[in-house]
C-alpha cells in the first residue's frame, strides 16, 4: 500500500467515525424523545443512558455491518477506491447536519446508503451497485418497517387503554413511567445493533477495498469498538434539536402512549438487525409515534410536521447521492482533489454549527417548543443572547 492510499484510508476511517458520532447525536431523538417529552427521563440521564446502550448494542450483532461491506457494492466485480467511500460519507454527513439543523428527524441511515451509491455510480459505474440488494435489504425495509412499527403501536396503545380503564388516572401515569424507563434503554440498545453496524461495515468495505482484509469476512474487533464508541459520544452529545420535533412535534404524548412506541421500535429494529435488514430507527420511530396519536381516543397527530419529514425521508437518499457525486467527481482526481472535498466539507460544517448557535435547542429548553426555527439574522441572535 502506498503513502497516498494509507493517507486516504485513513481520512476513510476518521470520517466514517465523524459520521457515527452525527448519527449518535442525530438520533439520539429516536431513543430518548418520548420519555423526554413525557418526563419519563430527566434529559441529560436519558442522553448519558442511550450512549452506553448504543455502546453494548453495538457489540451484540454484526449482520448489518455484513450487509453493508459485502452487500450493497459490488466490490468483487469492480474496483472500489477509498476515495469513492470517502465521497460517501461525507454526502451523509452534510445531509445529517442540515436535517440536523432545522430539527428534521431524517434517516441517517438513507444518507450513508444514498451516499455510497451516488459515490459508487461515479466512480466506478452502475455496474459497482448491487441494485437487488439495495432494493431488498434497504428501499423495502424502509417503505415496511414504520408502517409495521405504527400499526403496532396503535394496537399496543388500543390494549393498554382497555386493560387500564378502570384505573385512576394517577397510577397509569406513575406506572408507565417506569415502564418507559425500561422500553427506552430498549430502543438505545436496538440502536446501537443497528445503526453502528453501518459504520463498522463502511470501514470493513474499506478495508477489503485495499486488500488489508478478505471479502466477505467480518469486522474486525477493533472496529467494533471505535465504532461504538464513536455512536455512544454522539449520542451522549444530545441531539436536542430533533428530540423537540420527535418528541413534541408530532403529537402529544403520555407515558402510557410513549410505552408503546418505545415496545414497538425496539422490536422492529431488534428483529431487523437479527435479519441483517439496515432500516432507519428514526422512520421506525416516527411510524411508532404517529401509530400511538393515532391509538388514543381525542389525540391530534400533527400532519403538517408528519409531511415534512415524509418529504425529507424521500429525498433523502437521492439528496445525500447527488452530494457524493459531486464530491467524488473531485476526489478520484488526485490526492489534492480529495483534500479539497474534506476542507470543504469541513468549511460547511463550521458554517452549520455557526447557524445553529443562534437558535440553541439543549436539554434546559427542549420541551419549551414543538418545532426549530432558524433564525438567519445574526443581530437579532446577538441581541438574544445579551
Amino acid at each position: 500500500m502506498d503513502i497516498a492510499t494509507l493517507v486516504v484510508v485513513g481520512l476513510v476511517i476518521v470520517v466514517a467515525l465523524t459520521f457515527d458520532f452525527t448519527n449518535g447525536f442525530h438520533d439520539t431523538a429516536n431513543a430518548m424523545a418520548t420519555s423526554i417529552a413525557t418526563g419519563a427521563l430527566k434529559p441529560k440521564t436519558a442522553v448519558i443512558a442511550a450512549g452506553t446502550l448504543n455502546l453494548v448494542g453495538a457489540f451484540l450483532s454484526t449482520e448489518v455491518a455484513n450487509t453493508i461491506s459485502g452487500g450493497l457494492i459490488n466490490e468483487q466485480q469492480v474496483t472500489i477506491a477509498p476515495e469513492f467511500i470517502l465521497a460517501g460519507l461525507l454526502g451523509a454527513i452534510i445531509w445529517n447536519l442540515l436535517t440536523w439543523l432545522v430539527g428534521l428527524p431524517s434517516s441517517s441511515s438513507h444518507a450513508l446508503f444514498g451516499g455510497l451509491v451516488g459515490a459508487v455510480i461515479v466512480g466506478a459505474g452502475t455496474q459497482g451497485v448491487n441494485f437487488f440488494a439495495v432494493i431488498t435489504k434497504v428501499l423495502l425495509p424502509a417503505l415496511i418497517s414504520p408502517v409495521v412499527a405504527g400499526l403496532a403501536a396503535f394496537c399496543a396503545v388500543k390494549l393498554i387503554y382497555f386493560i387500564v380503564k378502570q384505573l385512576d388516572e394517577k397510577y397509569i401515569e406513575n406506572g408507565f413511567r417506569h415502564g418507559q424507563t425500561v422500553t427506552a434503554c430498549l430502543v438505545a440498545l436496538s440502536h446501537g445493533t443497528n445503526d453502528a453496524q453501518k459504520t463498522m461495515g463502511i470501514i470493513t468495505l474499506t478495508l477489503i477495498a485495499v486488500g488489508v482484509q478478505p471479502s466477505g469476512s467480518d469486522p474486525q474487533l477493533w472496529v467494533i469498538a471505535v465504532c461504538g464508541l464513536a455512536i455512544a459520544m454522539g449520542t451522549y452529545m444530545g441531539g436536542w434539536r430533533v428530540i423537540r420535533t420527535l418528541g413534541k412535534g408530532l403529537t402529544e404524548i403520555n407515558t402510557p402512549q410513549g410505552f408503546a412506541a418505545e415496545a414497538s421500535s425496539a422490536t422492529t429494529i431488534l428483529v431487523s438487525s437479527h435479519l441483517g435488514f439496515a432500516l432507519s430507527t428514526t422512520q421506525v420511530c416516527s411510524g411508532s409515534i404517529i401509530g400511538v396519536g393515532l391509538g388514543k381516543k381525542g389525540n391530534e397527530v400533527n400532519w403538517t410536521v408528519a409531511g415534512r419529514m415524509l418529504i425529507a425521508w424521500l429525498v433523502t437518499f437521492p439528496a445525500a447521492g447527488i452530494i457524493a457525486a459531486a464530491a467524488c467527481a473531485v476526489a478520484k482526481i488526485n490526492i489534492f482533489g480529495t483534500a479539497a472535498v474534506v476542507v470543504a466539507a469541513a468549511i460547511i460544517a463550521i458554517v452549520i454549527f455557526r447557524l445553529a448557535r443562534r437558535n440553541p435547542v439543549n436539554s434546559t429548553n427542549v420541551n419549551e417548543g414543538t418545532e426549530v426555527k432558524l433564525n438567519l439574522d445574526n443581530s437579532n441572535a446577538q441581541a438574544a443572547a445579551a
